[in-house]
């Protein structure tokens, strides 16, 4: 007969229960088709707290071992694809609990000691995020690193800057790009910050109100890793909140929120910039697709699909905050509902970061369709404007002169830089012939020589900045 209540009754509370859990109940309140990708950490935290429980004397040292050996034997069948994952089993935790007392024994039996899934549950989640979070800071890194290699050999292309979509000022394609790098690097930033707060134990709370056992909580933190920058254990210090918080979860969908909010931002401009009407770049093919009825399209779908996983995550932002609202403490079962979007997040955060690594560093750009553009727009009106108040004129009475040769120009249909100098002279007769130089789209590049401008030399000197510190 067998002496696993796991294996025999399928559920580790049943024998409160006076009729099964029907099959409609298993499957709606199961977890364990999309929980057990969390079964590394779970065994990882197991292991520290089997370790724990030996070394208080609450078990012994062959317990222990046979602990080790059951959990290297579960490893090595997941890894293999020979685990058995049971329905019935509810979860990731239960499932291999169960595997781990047919294996050894009353050993397996002796694991749960000092501890509840409440907060076995909340520990394997911060130690799987714990690891997806520093996957991500290297997958943020390696954008960066595209985006940077590619703003490099743009510094000195001419691109029309926008406000409201329309010409503002001329500035290089290079420092357009390091615009995002500089998003990209305070994304990199906050998952950094939240890592502090995802990397703290809750286990040793047990359901709600901690454990009667003389626990080492602070051992196992330092078995997980779970320290804070002092090499100080990061423990949680109330066992309600430790059990039901998932600040961490939602503060983390918030960052990712973000990320893909400027992976959106890039997205809708690659689009722009590849569509005809502007021509700016092109991407490379293998990000692209045709179309089944057109066969002059090349659509581009990443940019696009980007965009709209944008909202996906940002959905899942909202379903995690929505979801703790209005939970009373403790543990509730409400909770389970965070794994889910959680996961997604990450895989979509993940792929999106690789995959857009890889297509910045394929953009084609196209300078001469650029700079057509920036002609177009008037540009280098504002230069003008900054001329005149060299010359001593207010800048508002400046900027009243310049509407003027603006409105001319247009009607005239031509550039400001294509108004002859007496006709300049009409507007104000302190402009002389050093005025074209001003009005010149390189030379209104050029002249925005000052930290954070656009100018070539300021790209570049930024460039060598971001290298430094990506590394």
């Amino acid at each position: 007969m067998s002496t696993n209540q796991l294996d025999k009754k399928s559920q580790a509370w049943s024998a409160l229960f006076s009729e099964p859990m029907s099959d409609l109940v298993k499957r709606y309140t199961a977890s364990v088709f999309f929980d057990k990708r969390l079964w590394r950490a779970d065994i990882q935290g197991s292991l520290a707290h089997a370790d724990m429980l030996n070394a208080q004397g609450l078990i012994s040292a062959d317990d222990l071992a046979s602990i080790q050996k059951g959990m290297a034997q579960i490893t090595q069948e997941i890894e293999s694809g020979q685990f058995e994952w049971k329905l019935d089993l509810e979860d990731v935790h239960l499932n291999i609990e169960a595997r781990l007392t047919t294996l050894v024994g009353d050993a397996g039996k002796r694991l749960h000691t000092g501890r509840s899934r409440n907060d076995q549950v909340a520990t394997d989640v911060r130690l799987w995020l714990r690891g997806e979070v520093d996957e991500l800071g290297v997958l943020l890194t390696a954008l960066q690193k595209a985006l940077v290699d590619v703003a490099e050999q743009n510094a000195d292309t001419i691109l029309p800057g926008f406000t409201h979509l329309q010409v503002a000022q001329p500035v290089a394609f290079g420092h357009h790009l390091l615009a995002y790098v500089e998003m990209f690097a305070r994304d990199a930033e906050r998952l950094v910050d939240l890592r502090k707060r995802i990397n703290r134990l809750p286990l040793g709370s047990a359901a709600l109100a901690g454990t009667s056992y003389p626990l080492d909580r602070e051992r196992v933190a330092r078995s997980l890793g779970m320290v804070d920058e002092a090499g100080r254990p990061a423990v949680s210090q109330n066992s309600l909140d430790a059990v039901s918080d998932r600040d961490f979860a939602i503060e983390f969908t918030a960052a990712a929120s973000l990320v893909m909010v400027h992976i959106s931002r890039l997205s809708e401009e690659l689009i722009l910039w590849m569509s005809q009407s502007f021509g700016f770049i092109d991407l490379a093919d293998r990000f692209c697709t045709g179309s089944s009825i057109m066969p002059q399209k090349k659509n581009p779908d990443v940019p696009e699909l980007a965009r709209g996983k944008t909202g996906r995550v940002v959905g899942h932002l909202m379903g995690l905050i929505t979801l703790m609202k209005g939970q009373p403490l403790a543990y509730n079962k409400d909770n389970q509902e965070d794994k889910e979007p959680l996961f997604d997040t990450v895989d979509t955060l993940k792929d999106t970061l690789r995959i857009f690594a890889e297509m910045a560093a394929g953009i084609t750009v196209k300078p001469e369709a650029m700079e057509r553009a920036a002609r177009k727009g008037y540009a280098t009106a504002t230069d003008l404007a900054d001329y005149l108040v060299k010359k001593g004129l207010p800048f508002r009475d400046a900027h009243e002169v310049v509407a003027h040769a603006v409105k001319d120009a247009i009607a005239a249909g031509v550039d400001l830089s294509e108004l002859p100098l007496d006709k300049l002279q009409t507007y104000n007769p302190a402009i002389e012939q050093d005025v074209f130089e001003v009005l010149s789209l390189r030379g209104s590049l050029n002249a925005r020589n000052l930290l954070g401008g656009t100018a070539p030399e300021q790209v570049r000197a930024q460039v060598a900045r971001h290298r430094t510190r990506l590394g």
